[in-house]
């Protein structure tokens, strides 16, 4: 027989736990002072100097140079287009994703929310074509990749952008990539607002005496769930529909373990697995 064990701040496990099961790892970074700067004897050597520097042109009736504060410079704007195997620029992955989700698209299709258009997974640079390889003139493309959750299905648009058309498609059913940042924050949100998300519920006031209401609270990961033989019958549309566990965190805190929910996204239902 499975024992179950009573979520408490007993399952609050340790982070290096939960990070062996591909949590990603958050690094702080101290960007360093301004160097020199307690010098004190240079600078008064400098000011003495400029003083008395100072002091001799007003005798002779010269004025004195005033020093002009130091000015950082801006970084060079991205250019709108990149060349060859270059990385898309911003403008290239917001024009295209405009000429990928075109009005039939964005009429048919359903994010995780449920509203219109599908949920966006991925923009990135396509391959060149096999005849292309060797090309240094070869026409830069981009997949853009969507999951429609009117029908669980994931399409894949290439679309050139030398010439701004969608060059081919593909729907797919049962292929399930990694999730979104939205999907995952949607996930947590129906947690949060289940009656089985009040294990997690409680573990978040009992860690910091505050009540737990949104995602934003919360350092999130979440990884595609698929059901398997042996997996209870409310889990088993899983990988036909899109389901995640959650790995949860208390914002500069402990982690939760939740890891024995299961969320799908597809049905907007959270089930128990352990």
């Amino acid at each position: 027989m499975r024992t179950v064990v009573h979520r408490h701040l007993g399952k609050v496990v340790a982070g290096a736990a939960i990070a062996v099961a591909g949590t990603a790892v958050m690094v702080g970074i101290t960007l360093p002072g301004s160097a020199g700067a307690d010098d004190s004897g240079g600078q008064g050597t400098g000011r003495t100097t400029r003083t008395a520097g100072q002091s001799q042109g007003q005798a002779q009736g010269q004025g004195t140079a005033a020093v002009q504060p130091g000015v950082v410079e801006q970084a060079p704007a991205e250019g709108d287009r990149g060349k060859g195997r270059d990385p898309l620029t911003d403008d290239e992955t917001e024009r295209v994703e405009k000429l990928a989700l075109d009005r039939g698209l964005s009429r048919s299709s359903e994010n995780v929310e449920g509203d219109k258009g599908p949920q966006r997974i991925t923009v990135g640079l396509s391959e060149p074509e096999a005849n292309e390889l060797d090309d240094p003139n070869a026409p830069r493309r981009a997949e853009v990749s969507f999951y429609d959750y009117k029908d669980d299905s994931l399409v894949t648009r290439t679309v050139n952008l030398d010439t701004g058309k969608v060059e081919s498609t593909d729907t797919q059913h049962g292929v399930q990539p990694p999730l979104s940042r939205d999907e995952t924050v949607e996930a947590a949100r129906l947690l949060i607002a289940d009656r089985l998300g009040a294990g997690l519920r409680a573990d978040y006031k009992d860690a910091t005496g505050k009540k737990l209401t949104t995602p934003d609270q919360l350092m999130l990961n979440g990884m595609v769930f698929r059901a398997v033989p042996g997996t209870p019958a409310s889990v088993a549309d899983c990988g036909k529909h899109r389901c995640t566990r959650l790995f949860v965190k208390v914002k500069n805190g402990s982690w939760i373990d939740s890891r024995d929910l299961v969320i799908d996204l597809s049905a907007r239902k959270v089930a128990k697995i352990g």
